[in-house]
């Protein structure tokens, strides 16, 4: 079985996750005695094929145009849809990005088929692709099958390790015939919140902080533990709602899912909305005075104390050792 993986380029860089996508195809397709393809859509990325083929792709398709600058749901699935047929894919893959969510279901939509969300394993039956996603609020894991092909699946970030196999793939140039109804929805700009910052979903190390900070000004306590780690910074539901941090750093079920290597929760109780967003991290410390906080259950390390005393203490030991 054929595989095709829609790679994203942001601010004119592959996104990791797209590749992590990439080298998952490569290993189901391997499985299944088939090869790969990567679908490049947009403005310029011509110039990202050959790393493309260094990561396992055998074919790239590429559909450039100035007005694929931005994200356009329906020429973007029309894009996708056309390499998929070129290719003969039974399945298609895609990061578990905004955009990759969208996309998933705009190109189900348009092949007739159905998509299964964040993925946190793929698997091989039969010579059939099952999906392996969370359900209830990622209390429970769900694995499902595929009625009908291509089986699409978008796969959760930081879950699926990248391997650079080498070699050269063939690029071949796609001409979608357009409708004007294809740009009727289009993303216009790009506005960055935050400078300088790890993206949040694709940190590999993330330190989110709660209600028990009891306060925004108390959140550079959060900032410099980050610092030191080189880590990206989240929040809980009750902070944001509370107005002390924006909604764009919010893990949990109505904010971002994310999946790093390392989540540090400073002051956050566990509800199961938060849960629900950080539990596959692989590694979580949790900071909290309750020694009963539900977040010491999903925790594979925990310190029952006062964040305004563990904190700083814990920064400045890592700033000697980590030479910050």
């Amino acid at each position: 079985m054929n595989i095709l993986v829609f790679v994203e380029i942001r601010d004119g860089r592959i996104k990791r996750s797209s590749l992590e996508a990439l080298s998952e195809a490569r290993r189901t397709a391997g499985k299944l005695g088939g090869r790969v393809a990567a679908a490049l859509v947009g403005e310029g990325v011509r110039a990202h094929a050959e790393a493309l083929g260094q990561h396992g792709a055998a074919q790239v398709y590429v559909t450039e145009s100035p007005r694929l600058k931005y994200y356009a749901p329906e020429a973007y699935a029309r894009a996708v849809v056309e390499a998929h047929k070129k290719w003969g894919a039974g399945a298609i893959f895609m990061a578990a990005t905004s955009m990759g969510r969208d996309l998933a279901g705009g190109v189900g939509a348009l092949l007739g088929t159905s998509a299964a969300a964040d993925c946190t394993g793929v698997l091989v039956d039969g010579g059939r692709i099952l999906a392996r996603r969370p359900v209830y609020a990622g209390k429970a894991y769900a694995t499902v099958a595929f009625r009908k092909a291509p089986a699409i699946l978008s796969l959760r970030p930081n879950v699926f390790p990248i391997e650079e196999p080498g070699g050269a793939a063939a690029v071949e140039e796609l001409a979608p015939a357009f409708e004007e109804s294809d740009f009727r929805s289009a993303v216009r700009e790009l506005t960055a919140s935050v400078q300088g910052k790890v993206e949040l979903t694709e940190a590999s190390v993330i330190v989110s902080g709660g209600r028990g900070l009891k306060g925004p000004e108390h959140f550079v306590l959060r900032d410099e533990l980050a610092a030191a780690l080189g880590a990206a910074v989240g929040a809980s539901r009750a902070v944001v709602d509370n107005g002390w941090r924006p909604h764009s750093e919010q893990v949990g079920q109505t904010g971002k899912t994310v999946s790093p290597n390392l989540y540090v929760a400073l002051g956050i109780s566990g509800a199961i909305q938060h849960l629900a967003g950080m539990r596959t991290s692989k590694v979580i410390v949790a900071v909290n005075k309750d020694p009963d906080a539900p977040i010491f259950k999903a925790a594979t390390y925990g310190i029952v104390g006062d964040v305004f005393e563990v904190v700083p203490a814990l920064t400045a030991q890592l700033k000697k050792v980590l030479g910050g």
